[in-house]
């Protein structure tokens, strides 16, 4: 036998033992998660079909196949106005909440940062919020904002019915959400925070930078990767927020329905599992865009594939 002629044989035996062992992770990955998108697309262009078909006067019961009708009509049909309006509603939330989010995070990552007597209370006290679930933070935001709540208790003048609609649901909302998640990012750029080495920060003192200059030259900079992995994982997640404003201000109001909670509606309450298909289907192609435009365009490390290639 040559030698090196066993090399090649060797890397294909190795390769069909990592297919094989990887199928059994790659089959249920098809199952739990390729599934249900393509069952979901596929229901998209379909509508339930009950009561008489005027043709034949038969009673008629199942589906039938709308082709593109439920999606032109979240743009052009009578539901048009409030698909735009929760459209909306989930970019603004987006925007406004997670820029908020960003900046309290940072802050809260510098105090859990630095060194100083009771700082391990400090980091579980900002974590608590994170540690509730969603629901339960719902509720109890509901319980601060009703007309006799904690919220009017502490802002003169009349009541605020925060919990009704309106923009004060929207800021409600808003608070709600920037409370329970601003922690995940500080915690986040905290992990960024610990790898920066101290003698940068001495070199930087050395040279006589100020806190902010220090700030914006150095730590910013570094922590730039993590920051943007953790930015990228919240706008996600508001995208697809449902819990929250459905449990604080409730379904139906203008102020604050989702896209989630849109798709919702038509599905439970009123059975129509087509359009809450199209409402899915176009909420997880705007959430696909935006990943895309953070891992393409912003450079966000989502796999951790640059830090691997600097190594």
């Amino acid at each position: 036998m040559e030698p090196g002629s066993a090399a090649p044989g060797r890397r294909a035996g190795a390769g069909r033992l990592a297919a094989l062992l990887v199928s059994p992770t790659l089959l249920v990955l098809g199952l739990v998660v390729l599934y249900p998108i393509i069952s979901a697309v596929r229901l998209a262009f379909y509508q339930r079909n009950d009561g008489v078909d005027p043709e034949t006067g038969l009673l008629v019961q199942g589906v039938r196949f709308v082709g593109i009708e439920n999606f032109t009509d979240m743009f052009t049909g009578e539901t048009a106005d409030r698909f735009l309006n929760a459209l909306a509603n989930t970019t603004t939330f987006t925007v406004v909440a997670v820029s908020i989010e960003v900046v309290l995070g940072v802050l809260m990552a510098l105090v859990m940062h630095r060194a100083f007597r009771g700082r391990a209370l400090v980091r579980a006290a900002i974590l608590v919020p994170w540690a509730v679930p969603t629901a339960i933070a719902g509720l109890l935001w509901r319980w601060v904002f009703q007309a006799d709540g904690v919220a009017n208790d502490l802002l003169p003048g009349a009541p605020v019915l925060w919990t009704t609609d309106g923009v004060q649901a929207w800021f409600a909302v808003v608070i709600a959400d920037t409370w329970k998640t601003a922690p995940f990012i500080g915690l986040l750029v905290l992990a960024g925070l610990q790898v920066i080495s101290a003698e940068i920060y001495e070199a930087a003192r050395l040279d006589g930078a100020g806190p902010w200059r220090t700030f914006f030259a150095i730590t910013l900079p570094l922590v730039k990767p993590t920051l943007l992995v953790a930015v990228l994982f919240r706008v996600l997640d508001t995208l697809r927020m449902f819990d929250l404003p459905y449990t604080l201000i409730g379904p139906g109001k203008s102020a604050t329905d989702t896209v989630t909670v849109l798709a919702f509606e038509e599905a439970v309450k009123f059975g129509k599992y087509g359009p809450a298909s199209a409402y899915a289907v176009v909420l997880f192609v705007y959430v696909a865009l935006v990943a895309f435009a953070f891992v393409r365009l912003l450079g966000a490390d989502v796999f951790g594939t640059k830090e691997r290639r600097k190594r």
